[in-house]
């Protein structure tokens, strides 16, 4: 059975937070866990989006993640996806999602993740990215380095958009969002690229791109919690993020544009071309 267990990382590279980001998850992917061996109710959000899914299992793990947080850091903001809704603009702001990937849970599709990330000041200062099905701990702590588990992360080293494998996000809307995201696709294709993936949840994608595993990723609608921790996982692992336009990425629901940093001008060209 996959060990929850966080992983024992050496003091050299501990950080209060991150110590706390770490138990947080471990408990809050437990509870994710427990719900997809035993089985959960899922529904949509809103009419609107009916593809827009949560479940108990989302509404539990934020619950305890943020009382976990809660109880080190009393007087720190936290913003959720669900219920947690502090103040972003806070010193000291935690950004979480509970069950990022709340579609493969529902289909059992065990791709999905618990993300927690540290702000303060309004700059990412720790991230944590775990998947509690398959025991993946990705973690970065501003300056350190970005780990897997114990192994350090590092970007691809390809040159060109022909190197390499790109993934893509799809928001809930069918439409004009829709239409853009694939006629980029069209245009990565036209580049040569290896090919294209959808996993289904971006935090996770994020760490894949810092892994080396994608040359880039993008995705023209996602929530800070989407992003909080593994925009900080790619730049440690010597990576880029930005919006799809080249901006800074703002705190705030945005386009995102990563990528190994070496390609991220190849790629930009096609996905602000498309951005909608």
């Amino acid at each position: 059975m996959t060990s929850l267990a966080p992983p024992n990382i050496p003091l050299s590279e501990n950080s209060p937070p991150l110590r706390v980001a770490l138990q947080a998850a471990a408990a809050g992917g437990q509870i994710v866990a427990d719900y997809f061996h035993q089985g959960v109710q899922v529904w949509s959000k809103s009419e609107q989006e009916p593809q827009n899914l949560v479940s108990r299992a989302d509404l539990e793990s934020e619950q305890k993640v943020a009382e976990i947080i809660r109880g080190y850091f009393p007087d720190h903001q936290i913003v959720g996806e669900e219920q947690a809704k502090g103040s972003i603009d806070a010193d000291h702001v935690w950004i979480i999602d509970p069950l990022d990937g709340t579609n493969n849970f529902a289909h059992r599709i065990p791709q999905f993740a618990v993300s927690i990330g540290y702000y303060q000041s309004g700059k990412a200062q720790c991230g944590v990215v775990f998947n509690p099905i398959r025991g993946d701990w990705y973690w970065a702590v501003r300056g350190q380095g970005a780990y897997h588990n114990h192994r350090r992360l590092s970007v691809s080293a390809a040159q060109q958009l022909s190197e390499t494998l790109v993934g893509v996000g799809f928001y809930y809307d069918r439409g004009v969002m829709m239409e853009a995201t694939l006629r980029a696709l069209h245009d990565f294709f036209k580049a040569g690229v290896h090919g294209t993936r959808r996993f289904g949840a971006a935090s996770l994608d994020l760490c894949m791109v810092a892994d080396g595993m994608l040359g880039a990723f993008f995705e023209y609608h996602l929530s800070p919690w989407d992003f909080a921790a593994g925009g900080l996982i790619v730049q440690e692992a010597g990576g880029k993020i930005t919006t799809a336009r080249g901006h800074p990425l703002p705190l705030q629901a945005t386009s995102v544009l990563a990528s190994n940093n070496h390609i991220h001008t190849q790629a930009l060209a096609i996905v602000d071309t498309h951005h909608p």
